[in-house]
Formats: C-alpha cells, sequence, structure tokens
C-alpha cells in the first residue's frame, strides 16, 4: 500500500537503504581514493573546475573518470528493461568486483588501481541514479538529497508537506549521514571492507524491496517528463 507520497513502505525501505549505500560509497572514495566522489557529480565538477585551474592539490583525472563513469552507467540503466531489480543487480556486482579488486590488489590515491575503482563505483552509482530516477521523488532520490534539504527548509514553514514527507526527508539525511559514518569508519581498515558492504547491504536492499509489495513501481522507472 502506497504512502501520501505515492511510494510503497517496501520501496520507501529499499531506497532508504540504498541512500546509506551512497553515503558509505561516498566517504569511501573520498577518503581512500582522492578528492573525489562517486555518486554526487557536482562534487565532481567543482573538483574539475579546481583541477582546470590549477589550483593547488586540486584534482583533475579522478573526478573526470568519475563523472564519464557515473553518465556511462546512466546510459546503461536506460537499456534496462527490467528497471530497478536489475538496476540494483548490476550495481551489486559492480561494486562486488570493486571489492574484489581492493582486496587483492594495493590500491594508492594517483594509482591506476585508485582510477579503477573510482571507475566502477562511480559506474555503479549512475545505474542506480537513473533507475530511482522519479521512484521516490523530491524525497528519496537516493544519491543527491538537494531537493529533499529545500524540502525541509520550505514546505515545512508554510505547512505545505504532510508529516509524512517531512518524515521521509529527514530519514534521507539520517540515512546518507550514517552512511559516510560507517565508511569513513569502515575505510580505516581496509578499502574493500566498505564497498563489500555496500555491495550486501545493496542487495539484501533489493531483494527486500522486490518482495515488500513495489514491484509495480520499482520495476518501471517513471518517464522522464520534459523540461
Amino acid at each position: 500500500m502506497a504512502t501520501n507520497d505515492g511510494v510503497s513502505p517496501g520501496l520507501k525501505r529499499t531506497l532508504l537503504a540504498l541512500t546509506f549505500v551512497t553515503g558509505v560509497v561516498d566517504a569511501t572514495a573520498f577518503l581512500g581514493l582522492g578528492q573525489v566522489f562517486a555518486a554526487m557529480q557536482t562534487g565532481n565538477v567543482i573538483f574539475l573546475g579546481l583541477g582546470t585551474s590549477g589550483a593547488a592539490g586540486a584534482p583533475f583525472l579522478a573526478p573526470a573518470i568519475a563523472l564519464l563513469a557515473f553518465v556511462a552507467g546512466g546510459a546503461v540503466a536506460a537499456l534496462l528493461a527490467d528497471g530497478l531489480g536489475a538496476a540494483l543487480a548490476i550495481e551489486a556486482l559492480l561494486l562486488g568486483v570493486a571489492a574484489l579488486v581492493a582486496a587483492t590488489v594495493e590500491v594508492s590515491v594517483g594509482a591506476a588501481s585508485a582510477y579503477a575503482l573510482i571507475a566502477l563505483l562511480a559506474l555503479a552509482m549512475g545505474v542506480r541514479n537513473t533507475a530511482v530516477r522519479g521512484l521516490g521523488g523530491p524525497n528519496l532520490a537516493t544519491t543527491v538529497l538537494n531537493l529533499t534539504v529545500t524540502g525541509l527548509s520550505t514546505s515545512a514553514p508554510l505547512s505545505v508537506a504532510s508529516g509524512g514527507d517531512l518524515a521521509t526527508r529527514a530519514a534521507a539525511l539520517v540515512a546518507i549521514l550514517a552512511g559516510a559514518v560507517a565508511g569513513a569508519l569502515m575505510v580505516k581498515s581496509s578499502i574493500a571492507l566498505p564497498i563489500a558492504t555496500a555491495a550486501a547491504i545493496t542487495l539484501a536492499a533489493g531483494f527486500a524491496g522486490l518482495r515488500g509489495g513495489g514491484e509495480d513501481r520499482a520495476l518501471s522507472p517513471e518517464p522522464s517528463r520534459p523540461g
């Protein structure tokens, strides 16, 4: 049964779990692979601009690889007939491969191994970002929370959003924050650990969401609206 925002409870839990994964993955990428994000591409565009300008210590190649891989992941997701179910399987597979690489190859910032991991992580996030587009609305985008924060700051005083909307937006912020904290703590032990954890959560969330009654919306992403 869908809630007021049109998202079934099962799908909402899945999207919150994926939002947690975003925090884990981006914390791991930033702390373990250099100044780069796998999911939040706005940050990579800023880093790319700083690198292009020649700012001291600013990266160029890492955010460029992440941007290109993220776009490629989006293109892959757009071709999937099975929507979110297939996309989450691909995401979990890519994260699993990345965890295996991190566990078996020495990874250091600026090395080919780090760039390979950046590409794998950003590819996975690109696949998911396109697959979930429109499923959770502005409350649960899973990778970009600008609209979520805006909704909290503008809707609440005006009583535009329902209590359920505000709770969902708050939960999304807590999920990505908790994921970032978890990722930062795990990466102290190894880069492979948080990535493997993200892969396991993605796989479990996908199965739980599809079994929880969100199949009708989860398997068929909304068509993009013009403008």
